[in-house]
């Protein structure tokens, strides 16, 4: 218990100095900001378009599609915010500065959590809740507590799956002295495509994001519960097993850091 106390002042040490360097360049810091604001913004006028043309996609209403891309979105951005460490994790290994970080007495994952802190992304996490709050008052969803408590569910969720991506991403570093491209599919790439409800791509994709990157509990069953469309509590509860991903993205990560040899800079 008090290890994991020292842990969490530690890293809170860590935020608070990278906060204040973020602040240091307000200008920068709002521009930033702005510029994360405007690319969201684009994805959310391709909604807003489609659905000009049409009145919904595969069943599911300009509302609540709203509310599907807004929630996934405001994953992705907590993750990357928090995470955001193992996302530039590459130029870490490639300096020799990961030789550092093994030397000292406390977790690698700590460690570089606590590296970077990508406070600009409260643009996009701003542009979610707004577009959250519209999805709130235009759809037909009968809001009580057991539907509050299954988007607080969704967003620990989906937090926790892309830390695992973003964790996988960086284990890959280890091997490769560099991040593989091809994660942005499950990073950037699901922030894209999650914006809609994850059924609308197909049976198999449906599967893929139930049983191997689990996308669809943090976002579709879920979702089928907070619409109505499900009566079964237990949908609301699904986002905790996408927690589990973490296991399998730590093992990775564990398994790199013994396998890891110097990078030589």
């Amino acid at each position: 218990m008090m290890g994991i106390k020292n842990s969490w002042k530690l890293y809170r040490h860590y935020i608070s100095i990278v906060v204040r360097e973020t602040m240091t360049y307000k200008v920068s810091f709002f521009l930033s900001a702005v510029g994360q604001f405007l690319v969201s913004f684009n994805v959310f006028l391709g909604i807003f378009f489609l659905f000009q043309r049409f009145s919904h996609v595969k069943g599911f209403t300009y509302e609540e599609v709203l509310l599907c891309f807004s929630i996934m979105l405001l994953e992705f951005s907590l993750a990357e915010m928090w995470a955001r460490g193992f996302d530039a994790f590459g130029g870490i290994v490639r300096q020799g500065e990961f030789d550092r970080i093994l030397v000292r007495p406390r977790s690698t994952v700590l460690q570089v959590l606590g590296s970077r802190f990508e406070l600009s992304r409260m643009g996009r996490m701003l542009q979610s809740v707004v577009i959250f709050g519209y999805g709130i008052a235009k759809s037909d969803v009968d809001w009580n507590f057991g539907r509050g408590l299954t988007v607080a569910l969704m967003l620990i969720g989906g937090t926790a799956l892309f830390t695992g991506l973003f964790m996988v991403y960086a284990a890959l570093c280890f091997f490769t002295l560099d991040g593989l491209e091809f994660m942005n599919v499950f990073t950037d790439g699901a922030r894209e495509y999650g914006k809609y409800p994850v059924n609308v791509y197909g049976k198999r994709m449906l599967q893929f994001c139930t049983f191997i990157v689990p996308y669809a509990l943090v976002q579709y069953y879920p979702l089928l519960y907070l619409l109505g469309r499900v009566k079964n509590p237990a949908y609301a509860a699904l986002p905790l097993l996408a927690c589990l991903f973490l296991v399998p993205c730590y093992a990775l990560w564990r398994f790199g850091v013994k396998k890891y040899q110097s990078a030589g800079s």
